[in-house]
């Protein structure tokens, strides 16, 4: 894959070889998140984040990342706060803002919304989730959470055994890392879920057809005796009203007790976060917060990573890094 000037879009556009590269590029930015070297390769350069549906992780990471190349950050936040609110489409405001800018990081909930303002955006363009269709990026850091957590165990992204639990029909994070699974050999992938929320036929298919051992169920139990758990929250913005997304609040917490009975030593738990931990809900408990295994926080660290590789890849700085660093000059607990 070229990602010089290419926009980033959908999973669908990666094989193992650019998963490779990325995963190999967002390695190399450790130094930089974790504020031992700075790295000015793209000061100058200007970041417009357009987020027209509410996010903190992804926005902030995303404004973080460019941040710690040395670019500068422009944000739109809110519909209403853009001139979409006034009628103008996505290619005119695409065609204006890229104008301003050298690449654009955006989220909309509208499925699609981001790959139709790529096509008048004379920049590239990534997508920071566009409704209830993918998150590429969530996904790609996702995954380098995966490989990063079973390293320690001698283990690589082949021949894992991955259990994707909650709401998998409205969860686009579920569905690109779906998507990018079925790229690796021999997994065992088992889905989780009430029956009404269960992954898409279109999905399963994909992970299916790459060979992979997929098991469906309603149930928790000895199938959590694996590898990686990934569990997501009930998409209540994507149910027509509260009333219907609380039907499905509670069915899958996980907890100390349910984690010491079913799980093995070494699971490691991953959540693309925010976790609801209100009482009705209560997805991932706070009783799992000292184990070592819980991986969620390290994986929204993750996110910073690979979103300041894919800054580098597709603006071809990849391999300019360490001729802009610099030492870090002000007091960091992360030294």
């Amino acid at each position: 894959m070229k990602f010089q000037g290419s926009h980033i879009l959908s999973v669908s556009q990666f094989d193992r070889d650019a998963i490779s590269r990325i995963l190999e590029v967002s390695a190399r930015m450790a130094p930089y998140a974790a504020r031992k070297k700075r790295c000015h390769v793209l000061d100058g350069a200007i970041l417009n984040n357009l987020f027209f549906e509410p996010s903190t992780r992804t926005r902030v990471s995303f404004g973080t990342a460019f941040n710690l190349l040395g670019g500068y950050v422009r944000e739109t936040v809110g519909e209403e706060n853009s001139s979409l609110s006034k009628g103008e489409s996505l290619f005119d405001t695409a065609q204006v803002l890229s104008g301003y800018s050298d690449v654009i990081a955006m989220r909309h909930p509208k499925i699609l919304s981001v790959e139709e303002f790529s096509k008048g955006s004379t920049v590239p363009v990534i997508n920071g989730g566009d409704g209830a269709n993918e998150h590429p990026t969530q996904a790609l850091l996702d995954l380098f959470t995966i490989e990063s957590e079973m390293a320690p165990f001698g283990k690589g992204l082949d021949d894992l055994n991955i259990v994707l639990m909650g709401d998998l029909k409205h969860g686009r994070t579920v569905h690109s890392l779906s998507k990018l699974l079925s790229l690796y050999n021999n997994l065992k992938i088992t889905l989780v879920s009430p029956k009404a929320l269960q992954m898409p036929d279109n999905v399963v298919s994909i992970l299916s057809n790459a060979g992979h051992r997929v098991e469906i169920t309603d149930e928790l139990g000895a199938n959590l005796a694996c590898d990686v758990i990934y569990q997501t929250r009930i998409q209540q913005e994507r149910f027509a009203d509260k009333a219907e997304a609380d039907l499905y609040r509670g069915h899958f917490s996980l907890n100390k007790q349910v984690y010491q009975k079913y799980c093995k030593e070494n699971t490691v738990i991953m959540h693309p976060l925010p976790r609801d931990s209100r009482p009705e809900a209560n997805e991932l408990d706070v009783d799992l917060d000292d184990m070592h295994n819980l991986a969620i926080f390290r994986q929204a660290q993750n996110g910073v990573l690979v979103r300041m590789a894919l800054f580098a890849l597709t603006l071809g700085v990849e391999d300019k890094l360490s001729e802009f660093e610099q030492p870090v000059h002000w007091y960091t607990n992360k030294n």
